[in-house]
């Protein structure tokens, strides 16, 4: 697969994971209004509570697969900014297969404790990206946090296909039920 392929997939992985947060916030929200929509809330979270773990881990595998395709095939350098997000989604993959063998669901709020730090930084490195006077000087001038490497659909650079991660991996976390 080429790198044009990948990071186009990598895209659409990122909307998915986009939207799926957008639905469980919409319900999480709307039901607190709405006795209808707070059964399909607690419907979903009957269906996915107890796979909600190992599904969480899936999605932190990918992320990590997706940043070493692109460091190790398609030869972008890691900034700084990604190798910390990198600090905090690796481990999520060990971390998450753990809770999810040893069914510790009451771990999803630690979980996804890591997932909102690491989604902090995303949302730290997007802000770089677009605004470079924000840029510290922990990023290195050779190879800069505000380079842009990929842009898909307009808005979705690495760290925001992060940021999509870590939020999808958050809200999976805390669905995490027996």
């Amino acid at each position: 697969m080429d790198t044009e392929a990948a990071t186009l997939l990598f895209a659409f992985l990122a909307v998915s994971a986009e939207l799926a947060v957008l639905a469980a916030v919409v319900l999480a929200v709307a039901g607190r209004w709405s006795p209808t929509v707070a059964a399909w809330r607690r419907e979903l979270a009957t269906w996915v509570g107890p796979d909600a773990l190992r599904l969480a881990c899936v999605v932190a595998a990918v992320c990590t697969a997706g940043s070493l395709y692109l460091s190790e095939v398609a030869n972008f350098r890691p900034c700084f900014l990604c190798w910390v997000q990198r600090g905090f989604m690796y481990p999520l993959v060990l971390l998450l297969a753990i809770a999810a063998w040893r069914r510790a669901y009451r771990t999803g709020i630690v979980l996804a404790g890591v997932a909102v730090l690491g989604g902090t930084v995303s949302v730290y490195h997007i802000l770089v990206e677009r605004f470079p006077t924000l840029e510290s000087s922990a990023c290195d001038p050779t190879n800069p946090c505000s380079l842009i490497w990929v842009e898909r659909f307009g808005y979705l650079t690495i760290p925001t296909m992060a940021l999509s991660g870590f939020a999808l991996i958050a809200v999976l976390a805390l669905a995490a039920r027996p």
